[in-house]
């Protein structure tokens, strides 16, 4: 007789190993449901509440963003005799070829002067100043009318002027087709401005088309307030540089305004909103991963007998082991892929209703399935070890 070959240690390939992690899944369909719900809820949770700040985060900061806290004033600044030094020619052009500088638009100044009529005399000048204007800067300033209508391409060329409040106040002009003064012509007013804190000067304002204004009224073509919009995060990068692009030859004789306390405002904003966003998905993973541990401990307790088979049929600890962190881990992967599906759903609809611009941040969107497969794995790391050491005869005895 022969005698029996020994017995020889087998390994698990991967694809038996799949299916030994489906086994529980498969079998107990209701517990693997209510569990992969359990995760889904708490990645939903944490997709929902970071794409919900981070949709009321744009919504706020593109306001701010709207009033101001992007926008940068240059002026000509003074010489040694404390004299306005003029911008050069080239100083609105060369500043819009600043890489994060988004908009750009001016004013310029004219030799002209404003008049209800020809009966008032020269010296009643209102202080009212008649300024060169690009179409865009309605645009730029996010400036509003009060009535009428601003210029446009045909109107740049003709004798038609847009007055600030206070100017059509101090001119007792109440609306629009009324005739005015300027520069010894008479220019019909086709709108008055409403109030702008961005650009108050332009209050006491009578605004020309700058074709107009260089043609008739004296303007030499030359800027004298440039208004840029840049990139919000790159405010004090566009400040530091707009004086020596603006005046490469005198750039102390540049006026650049200061960031408003807008800036300020935005940047304590952004900052307080990401702490409060990354705190919340703190606990939403936190509660979570504790609803899956909870969910792989009882799991173990009610598989005792199942596990005692297996170890007596020659299955190692290890095996076991492996069995039940797989089915940990396909659990959070497919509660986290529901929780992505269910978060970006109520994120989406959320911010349709309040009317903000929906934005899920994308480390998030990758984020949230991995996050539920590793801390399904670590919650079910304790209850797989705990099964590979059950005894077979204490796992039986108990089953």
């Amino acid at each position: 007789m022969t005698s029996p070959s020994p017995l020889r240690r087998t390994r698990l390939r991967p694809t038996d190993l799949l299916r030994l992690g489906m086994i529980g899944p498969r079998t107990r369909k209701m517990r693997t449901a209510l569990s992969a719900l359990g995760i889904s809820l708490g990645i939903a949770a944490v997709i929902a509440v970071t794409g919900i700040s981070a949709s009321n985060q744009a919504h706020l900061l593109a306001r701010l963003d709207r009033l101001g806290s992007n926008l940068i004033t240059v002026t000509p600044g003074r010489g040694t005799d404390q004299q306005p030094a003029p911008l050069p020619p080239t100083a609105e052009k060369m500043l819009a070829n600043i890489a994060p500088v988004q908009q750009v638009t001016a004013t310029g100044a004219t030799k002209a002067e404003v008049y209800r009529n020809d009966l008032v005399p020269k010296e009643q000048t209102g202080s009212i100043a008649v300024l060169a204007t690009r179409l865009n800067l309605m645009d730029v300033l996010h400036a509003t009318l009060l009535r009428g209508k601003w210029l446009d391409e045909a109107s740049a060329n003709l004798p038609v002027t847009v007055l600030g409040d206070q100017a059509a106040q101090r001119l007792g002009v109440t609306a629009p087709g009324e005739r005015v003064r300027l520069g010894g012509q008479w220019y019909a007013v086709t709108g008055i401005l409403a109030p702008n804190d961005l650009a108050p000067e332009l209050a006491t304002s009578a605004l020309v088309g700058w074709p107009q204004a260089t043609a008739h009224l004296g303007a030499d073509g030359t800027a004298a307030t440039v208004y840029l919009r840049t990139h919000p995060e790159r405010v004090p990068d566009v400040q530091a540089v707009a004086g020596a692009t603006a005046n490469p030859a005198n750039p102390s004789k540049v006026a650049v305004s200061r960031p408003s306390d807008l800036l300020t405002a935005r940047n304590e904003t952004k900052g307080a909103l990401t702490g409060l966003v990354l705190s919340l998905a703190g606990v939403a993973l936190l509660v979570g991963g504790v609803g899956i541990a909870n969910t792989m401990v009882v799991g173990v307790m009610e598989r005792r007998g199942e596990i005692g088979l297996r170890r007596a049929l020659g299955a190692r600890g290890g095996q076991i082991a492996a069995q039940f962190l797989l089915e940990a881990v396909l659990m959070g992967g497919i509660g986290g892929i529901g929780g992505l599906i269910v978060g970006a759903l109520t994120v989406y609809g959320y911010a349709l209703a309040q009317g903000w611009p929906a934005s899920i941040p994308f480390h998030t969107v990758v984020a949230g399935p991995v996050v539920a497969v590793i801390v399904a794995a670590l919650a079910g790391l304790h209850p797989a070890l705990r099964a590979a050491r059950a005894s077979p005869t204490d796992a039986l005895r108990s089953a």
